[in-house]
Formats: C-alpha cells, sequence, structure tokens
C-alpha cells in the first residue's frame, strides 16, 4: 500500500475536523490512500468494479465477483462509528504527546467509555508495524525498563511477595533500542541580523525506535531480539546487565556501568534511550494511570509510532498512520484470554 502523493493540507484540530465532517472527503481520503485514488477489489485487487445501486455505496468486482464497500477489510468494517469520529480520534492519538484517555475520548467525540477503549486499541493494532525490513544500522542504545508500580507504595494488602529486584511478578518489562541520529552543522546568515552567522544542525538520520515487550530480560530473550534487529558491526550502548555480556564478537560493544556511578564511556552514552522511558512512563502515569499487562505492547507501539514520527506534519502524519489501516483488531481478539 503506498502513500498518496495528493497531500492535504490540515495541521490543527479545527482543520481536521471541517475536512473530516464531510463523509466523502472521508471516503475520498480512504481510496487515495489505499488505492492511490483508482478504486480496486477490496477481496483480490482487480482494477475493474462496478457500483451498485442503493443507498450504502457498495461495488462489485469484474474479477471475483465479489460485493464490497470502501471500508472492506479496514479497521472501520462493521463499525457503527462515523468515519468523522473515527479520523478525529486517529489524529488526536497520534498528534497527543502523551496519547488520551478513553474517558476523556468519549467525551470528545461523544460516544462510551467502552466504544472509545475499543477505538483506541483498533488504532493502536493499526500503528504496530509488525514487518521490518531495515535493521537498525550505526550508533544504537539498548535498555531495558519496567512498567509496573512500586512495591513500597502499595497499600499492606495489596503488596507483592517476593517481588525485589528484576521480578516480574508485579512488572513487566519492555526492551528498548534507539538508533542515534546522524547530523551536522553549518553556518548560515542570520536571517535578521545582516552580517551576523548562526550555527545550524542538519539531520541527515532521524532518531528511530524500536521496543518490544518481553517475558524477561535474561540472555536468550534479549540477544535473539538485538541479532535480529541490529545490523552485524554496528556500535552498541549498554548498561552493565549481565545478559549483554558476550556481543563483543558481533558488534563494538560500549558498557555504561550505572553501579558505579558511570554516565559516558568513551563519549558513549545510553541518556537517550533512558529518556525515553522517562517519557513513556509519565505518559502511562499521567494519561492512562494504569496499563495492564495484557494490553501493554498496543501502548508501546502507540508511544513507538508517535517518537518516529514527531517530526511530520499533520497531514503527513495521518497518512503515514493509514499504511496498515487494513490491519483490523476484533472485539473478540481484543477480549481473548492469554
Amino acid at each position: 500500500m503506498a502513500l498518496t502523493d495528493k497531500i492535504l493540507s490540515f495541521n490543527t484540530l479545527l482543520q481536521v475536523s471541517e475536512y473530516f465532517s464531510d463523509q466523502q472527503n472521508c471516503i475520498d481520503f480512504i481510496k487515495e490512500v489505499r488505492w492511490n485514488g483508482e478504486l480496486k477489489c477490496a477481496h483480490c485487487g482487480h482494477d475493474k468494479v462496478y457500483t451498485l445501486n442503493g443507498k450504502n455505496k457498495r461495488y462489485k468486482c469484474a474479477g471475483c465477483k465479489k460485493q464490497f464497500t470502501i471500508i472492506k477489510g479496514t479497521i472501520f468494517e462493521n463499525s457503527p462509528i462515523p468515519l468523522k469520529k473515527w479520523f478525529i480520534t486517529i489524529y488526536l492519538l497520534v498528534t497527543r504527546k502523551k496519547g488520551i484517555s478513553s474517558i476523556q475520548l468519549s467525551k470528545d467525540i461523544g460516544v462510551t467509555q467502552k466504544t472509545a477503549w475499543f477505538m483506541l486499541h483498533r488504532i493502536r493494532f493499526m500503528l504496530r508495524d509488525s514487518i521490518i525490513e531495515n535493521k537498525l544500522k550505526g550508533i544504537i542504545q539498548l535498555d531495558e525498563t519496567f512498567v509496573g508500580g512500586k512495591n513500597k507504595n502499595r497499600h499492606w494488602d495489596k503488596k507483592v511477595k517476593n517481588s525485589q529486584g528484576r521480578s516480574f511478578k508485579d512488572k513487566t518489562p519492555v526492551f528498548g533500542m534507539l538508533e542515534q541520529e546522524e547530523s551536522y552543522y553549518i553556518e548560515r546568515p542570520h536571517k535578521v541580523i545582516e552580517g551576523r552567522t548562526v550555527r545550524e544542525k542538519v539531520v541527515t538520520k532521524r532518531k528511530t525506535l524500536r521496543c518490544k515487550v518481553v517475558k524477561n530480560t535474561r540472555a536468550k530473550t534479549l540477544k535473539p531480539i538485538i541479532y535480529q534487529s541490529v545490523e552485524r558491526g554496528c556500535t552498541i550502548v549498554t548498561d552493565e546487565w549481565q545478559a549483554y555480556n558476550g556481543l563483543n564478537g558481533i558488534y563494538e560493544h560500549y558498557i555504561v556501568n550505572h553501579k558505579e556511578k558511570q554516565y559516558a564511556t568513551d563519549g558513549y552514552s545510553s541518556n537517550g534511550v533512558e529518556n525515553v522511558w522517562s517519557h513513556f512512563k509519565r505518559a502511562i502515569i499521567g494519561v492512562y494511570h494504569n496499563v495492564s499487562r495484557k494490553h501493554l505492547h498496543r501502548y508501546v507501539s502507540e508511544f513507538e509510532f508517535r517518537y518516529n514520527n514527531h517530526l511530520l506534519k499533520g497531514e503527513e502524519l495521518m497518512q503515514t498512520a493509514f499504511v496498515n489501516f487494513e490491519r483490523r483488531l476484533t472485539w473478540r481478539q481484543l477480549l481473548r484470554r492469554e
């Protein structure tokens, strides 16, 4: 699925609300992103289709003879929620720095909290990029964090026994890999003051974040993820956690020993990925308050998408979010026991 070349101009919530208040604009946007403006069969991809009569716009494929609508096979399929509410919700989720809660969304678009919760999880599922073709290159910072409240802050009857250190009884580990940006500086004339120059940063490669919810932080869990995600021969920066031992033969490995109050080694540090965890946990504490282990991976996908695309403008961000909108999460899948 290719992104459309027809970039629509909307960079504010007001502009998004006005543009997508028209049902036809919503349909045109879907057609543009999904088929580059040319209607095709949602079942087989055949480019010859017929328009059927009726209130709801339906089409019939000349190839497979099946009928379909414009939203067949998308996150909007079988949803009674108007498309304009879906589009506003997607925009809110991908542009808010710390996300939006289901309670707040239900008030903003006029649906129940249960419906808003389901919509948000469908969108998070859509944002998840399951097929990653390019491995991380250059300098990559690796670190893990634990999501869950501190046991010492719990009420006495809610404390979890034997949950000290790296216990996973009351916390869920998340593993992160941050590819550092590449940039250089140039001297350019000042835009206002004549005769003065300013030093400007030119970014040639943006930061890229990969996150994954893991069962534990042992070497046999983390190393396969590293091998799969990071190009051989790259420079990796980690803390002193023993799971990272033995990576020297494949990568140029720098260790920052926090126990010895070391924050950088030979100019390399893991401050970037640690800063990522700080933002992620503030989003959980400030907006969502509590995230279950079962659904944590979708919240991680939401945060990862926003981090990797935070420099994009409104219309570009929306189109990037729609790259995987044919990925659909059902209510049964959402509530399924794991």
